[in-house]
Formats: structure tokens, C-alpha cells, sequence
């Protein structure tokens, strides 16, 4: 079958679906990946199609709507200024994602972001199209909603809390969705009603249910599957200095934020360089989209690294508790040292201390040298995390997240 993952926003939000894509092309089916044009090589690395989508994630983060999201102290003003933001994009991002599916395809699988719009297209063209989630925005009497921050406001607030939050983020979607629907010929909702699932989809989680158990009150066809792990492309090979360093004393600290883009790299880098001489320790930094840098005796800055290949090597994962990068260092068996900046990094930063595996996150908005220079030592130097940590890794490993995909494909040939 000609099988089209759509996806949208950063690398993170991208790279699940290389490993998906591989598996689903190793089992026979024709498979290309939509999303933006900046990760076209990195894609097709992989050997699979690319369909490109209109807007630049990083540009759109380094905007003054993108910093003035990172800079907000409280998740419900983050959330309203994504709104604000992503309402300005999504009308050219919803014709990116029309002309991809218009180029042919069996079945879409598409991400949270795209979901909504690639429902309406599958409904038109009579596609079957699967939401491939890699976060769990379904509302739920078991947590708080993902995108609100990360205390529980018990099984009543935290349902009203998910069907409000749905009711505000459908209003990212909603015109763009109403126009795809009416230029489509399918019928258009009421102005102000939300935006729903048809009863009875099936929704994919790539997730592990040791990190985030099924709650219980999901409809039957959401299922939680375990982690999609991007593919490492297959001639990458790591730098000699990178290697040299590894080998030449104990296990470093990685330090990365990976897609978040802060307006002031110097002073992070700076701040990252002293919290890793106060734990001391030494420490590899990923430059990510801010452009870090840090450089010592016992400190080195690299570009980019499959987690996959550097985090077991490391002692521990200092990281921004993006979905992908949480997953990355859960699966390496090392603490982390969440320091959640927007969004879900606040849920997936407070899942890792719940597990056991990290320290009490630092959230990024009270980050201080010696904050995050006590965390690191702590999560280095603390035994039962690492142990908890292995635990975590040894119970992922039994876990094919892509097989259940892969399954769920081939049942609608």
C-alpha cells in the first residue's frame, strides 16, 4: 500500500516517524513522510519519499510570537499565545497538507498537529486515515491535560480541564478546517462547534504504557503502543573528536534543548558551562536550534548526534523534556535533569520524576547555575535513579511500538 505519514513542527515531531516509515517500507508498503521542507534530507536519508509542507518551525519559534510563547511564566498564557500564533500559519499549512494528500496515497497516518485536517481529507477522499499521536491529548479523568502544566486537578477537574483545553486548541484548527471541509463538497459544522473525532477512529499512541498507563476511559480504538525510536541514518558516523572525548575520561553529561530557540544562547551556554563545573563533571552540549555553545578542558559542543548512539554513553541527560528526547533518554537507561521550557515538556518532565528516573524538574523560566548544577549532581551521583533508570530501559526494550502500526496498516489492506 502507498502509505503518507503528515506531520508538523519541529525535529522531534518529525523523527518517530522515520523508524515508523522504515519499518512500514521493510514490510513492502510504498511510504512517504509530509512535513517541512527544512527536514527534506534528513528524510530522505532514510530512503524514503518526501512531500514538502509550507512553514519553517524554527522561524516561526525564533519570531517575537514564538519567543513570547517561551517566555511566559504560566501554561495558560504559553497556551494563549500558541493560539494566537499558530492561527496566523495554519490557513497555509492546511493547503501544504491538501496538495500532499492530493498526491496520492492508501492510507494517511498523521500527528496531532495534522490530524484534524487530515481527517476531513481521508472523509473526502475516502481514505482511511489514523491518528499516530505522540502525545496523549485525549481528555481523561487519569491526569491533568497535557498542555495546562502537571498538578492533578482530580478526576472531574482533570476531564473538565481536557474537554476546555480541546474546546481552546480547536480554535487553532477550526477555520482552516471549515474551509478545507467546504472546498471538499463535506458538510460544515456549525460556527463554534468543536472540532471531533468521528466516533470509533482508531488513534495510536507512541508511547510506552511503563511511562504513561492507557487511562482507562479512552474510547476502545485509542491505544497506546510503545515508543516509535527514529531511524539512524544509515551512513552517519561519529566525529573523531566526539569519540576521543567519550574515551578519554568518564562518562560526560549531555546537555541539549533541541528545538527550542531562546533569544539569549550566549547566557544558557554560559550558565550550562558553570552548573557543569559546580557538579563537576564533564559534560557534551548539543548546539540544537539555539546555537549553544560551550567549550573546555571538559566540556564540548557537538551538532548534530542520534540520542540513540551518544545518550548510553553518557552519565546522565540534561534536555528540555520534549516527547522525543524523554523518550531517547528513558530508552538509554540514564537519570535525567528535566528543564521543561513550554507546552508538554512541563507533563513529560513531571512523568520522569514520577518515574523515578530524575530529580524534581527545574522549569527553564527559574533556571540558575546552581539549580541546574545541583540537579546534575544529584541525578550523577544518586544510585537509586540510575537503577530506576536501567529498570525503565529493560522494560522499553521488550516493547515494538512500530509493530502495532505496522499491524494496523495492514488490517485496512
Amino acid at each position: 500500500m502507498r502509505v503518507l505519514i503528515v506531520t508538523a513542527g519541529s525535529w522531534g515531531d518529525v523523527a518517530p516517524y522515520t523508524g515508523m516509515g522504515v519499518r512500514l517500507r521493510a514490510a513492502g508498503h510504498e511510504v512517504a513522510l509530509a512535513t517541512h521542507e527544512r527536514f527534506r534530507s534528513a528524510v530522505a536519508a532514510h530512503g524514503l519519499g518526501f512531500r514538502a509542507l509550507p512553514v519553517d518551525p524554527r522561524s516561526e519559534l525564533a519570531s517575537a510570537g514564538g519567543q513570547g510563547v517561551a517566555r511566559a511564566v504560566t501554561p495558560a498564557v504559553q497556551l494563549t499565545r500558541l493560539i494566537r500564533m499558530a492561527r496566523a500559519f495554519m490557513p497555509s499549512l492546511a493547503a501544504g497538507v491538501r496538495d500532499a494528500v492530493r498526491e496520492g496515497a492508501d492510507v494517511l497516518l498523521s500527528s496531532t498537529v495534522t490530524d484534524p485536517l487530515c481527517a476531513a481529507l481521508g472523509e473526502a477522499l475516502r481514505i482511511p486515515a489514523l491518528g499516530v499521536y505522540l502525545q496523549p491529548i485525549r481528555p481523561t479523568t487519569a491526569f491533568a491535560p497535557v498542555l495546562t502544566g502537571t498538578r492533578s486537578l482530580g478526576p472531574y477537574g482533570n476531564l473538565l480541564g481536557g474537554h476546555a483545553l480541546r474546546t481552546g486548541t480547536d480554535r487553532i484548527f477550526a477555520p482552516a478546517v471549515r474551509d478545507l471541509r467546504r472546498e471538499l463538497g463535506l458538510p460544515v459544522r456549525q460556527f463554534g462547534r468543536p472540532v471531533r473525532q468521528p466516533p470509533g477512529r482508531q488513534v495510536l499512541h507512541g508511547f510506552s504504557a511503563h511511562v504513561v498507563p492507557r487511562p482507562h476511559d479512552w474510547p476502545e480504538g485509542h491505544s497506546v503502543c510503545g515508543y516509535w525510536w527514529p531511524a539512524v541514518p544509515p551512513d552517519w558516523r561519529p566525529e573523531p573528536r566526539l569519540v576521543d572525548f567519550l574515551t578519554s575520561g568518564p562518562p560526560p553529561v549531555f546537555a541539549g534543548f533541541g528545538s527550542f530557540v531562546t533569544a539569549d544562547a550566549d547566557r544558557l551556554s554560559g550558565l550550562i558551562g558553570a552548573a557543569m563545573r559546580r557538579a563537576k563533571v564533564r559534560g557534551v552540549v548539543q548546539a540544537g536550534w539555539s546555537g549553544l555553545h560551550v567549550e573546555s578542558d571538559d566540556v564540548i559542543t557537538v551538532r548534530e548526534v542520534p540520542h540513540a548512539w551518544l545518550l548510553p554513553r553518557t552519565a546522565a541527560a540534561v534536555h528540555h523534556a520534549g516527547a522525543g528526547t524523554t523518550a531517547a533518554a528513558l530508552r538509554a537507561g540514564v537519570p535525567a535533569v528535566p528543564v521543561p521550557v513550554q507546552l508538554d515538556q512541563h507533563f513529560w518532565a513531571a512523568r520522569l520524576h514520577a518515574l523515578g528516573v530524575a530529580p524534581r524538574p527545574v522549569r527553564h523560566q527559574r533556571l540558575s547555575a546552581s539549580r541546574l548544577g545541583d540537579a546534575i549532581a544529584k541525578a550523577v551521583r544518586e544510585p537509586a535513579l540510575r537503577g530506576r533508570a536501567r529498570d525503565v530501559a529493560g522494560r522499553l526494550a521488550e516493547e515494538d511500538g512500530a509493530r502495532q502500526v505496522l499491524d494496523a496498516v495492514e488490517r485496512l489492506g
